[in-house]
């Protein structure tokens, strides 16, 4: 295989990687992005702005693109351990926005030209991935039009800054290339899969990840376009499940400087108890998760996707076909999707026959009425979490209630569950 393309950073340099002449970008080298009115290697100068009070109605509205995270004019951040379905997720949205199609659910206001660049994958593998998406969802070429487009940094390698001596030097050329091929195709969004496939800086070195992000950021801005970088986990701690944007892996200056982040999380086996999949299938499912927000939405309010196993056929004599994971919406079962007012009949009934303690540390706690009622597995932890949620909610709604009554069991008064309204 050949090398992929190396730009030639060469003042003397006529040919670009992305064919475009670098002599006028070797005037900004070293200072993106262009300070406006700076001319011969002047200082600009700095002067305060003074505020004016408009009238809010005449302040254009944040151009959202898709959802509340991709925007214009800023980068964007995806966050997500290895093998989890982050770049299917990727491809599959950047299908939505091509062809404006609701694939995921989420409304899409027009078809929008996306521009995906992966770093790691050869071309060959993003058309599988591409292909098997169309395939489920049933897009055609004409869906698509002339909208999508797709590279690999096996063929152009786009590293807008790198390491030289003790500085972080940004790439002016490749800047300056990407700016340039992004107007000339009108492109919305554009995809960096994986962000440390985009520069050659210590990923540890806050600085240098805050000088990438906001290159970033600012071709984003020139450009009137939304830059999503895909990034990984550092290694989980011990006894860690779950994950945060906090836990971007290198520098926090990359969470920081975007917009918007969001991290991805592999369903727990607490959640699949409590949705009732088995376990050996839990990991084809994954959560959505807005990052910056630093408060997790609850579980059945967060945004799930499952993969699903779609054949390419393209099987020959030498092989079976391609089988490859597609994302697809998935909804996490509601708290009483398989409840019904009978069944809060049967508790209350339940309840009524004994004695039932509303303390969960109780050997007679109430909760176990309502899994003997409702054939609810008490020992688990995705059943006791159920568990006490049904019991939460019918208190609220004075189905049940809590009385301070005498325990036989220990002879004491205390706060015990008591039926309260018939159902």
């Amino acid at each position: 295989m050949d090398a992929p393309k190396q730009p030639d950073l060469d003042a003397s340099a006529t040919v670009h990687p992305f064919r475009r002449s670098t002599r006028d970008a070797d005037a900004d080298e070293g200072r993106f992005p262009p300070f406006e009115g700076q001319t011969g290697g002047a200082a600009a100068p700095i002067r305060a702005t003074p505020f004016v009070l408009r009238d809010p109605r005449s302040i254009p509205r944040r151009q959202w693109l898709y959802g509340r995270h991709y925007i214009r004019r800023y980068p964007t951040a995806t966050v997500a351990p290895g093998g989890l379905g982050k770049t299917s997720l990727i491809l599959v949205e950047a299908l939505a926005m091509a062809t404006g199609k609701p694939l995921l659910g989420v409304r899409v206001p027009e078809p929008l030209r996306v521009w995906v660049w992966n770093g790691e994958d050869p071309r060959e593998e993003i058309e599988r991935r591409l292909a098997a998406a169309c395939i489920h969802y049933g897009i055609t070429a004409d869906d698509i039009g002339d909208r999508l487009f797709i590279d690999s940094g096996r063929e152009i390698e786009i590293v807008v800054a790198r390491k030289v001596g003790d500085a972080v030097t940004v790439m002016a050329p490749i800047v300056e290339a990407v700016v340039s091929e992004i107007q000339a195709r009108r492109i919305d969004v554009l995809t960096i899969d994986p962000f440390v496939s985009c520069h050659a800086v210590p990923e540890n070195d806050n600085g240098a990840i805050d000088k990438v992000t906001k290159t970033w950021g600012g071709i984003g801005e020139r450009c009137n376009c939304c830059v999503e970088l895909v990034h990984h986990v550092r290694k989980a701690a011990s006894g860690q499940t779950s994950y945060a944007v906090e836990d971007a892996r290198g520098g926090s200056a990359l969470i920081g400087a975007v917009r918007s982040a969001r991290v991805l999380n592999v369903m727990s086996p607490e959640e699949a108890e409590g949705a009732s999949v088995p376990s050996a299938d839990r990991r084809r499912f994954f959560r959505v998760d807005d990052g910056k927000s630093n408060m997790a939405p609850p579980l059945e309010k967060a945004d799930w996707r499952e993969l699903i196993s779609i054949g390419l056929g393209n099987d020959t004599l030498d092989g079976p076909e391609d089988q490859i994971g597609v994302v697809t919406p998935w909804t996490m079962p509601g708290l009483f999707d398989a409840v019904e007012v009978s069944d809060l009949r049967r508790v209350q009934t339940t309840i009524a026959a004994g004695e039932w303690a509303e303390s969960v540390q109780a050997g007679n706690w109430a909760g176990h009425a309502i899994a003997e009622a409702l054939d609810i597995d008490a020992d688990t932890a995705g059943g006791k979490t159920k568990l006490k949620a049904l019991l939460k909610t019918w208190i609220a709604s004075k189905a049940l209630k809590v009385a301070r009554q005498h325990d036989a069991r220990n002879g004491r008064a205390k706060p015990m569950i008591v039926v309260g309204e018939p159902a």
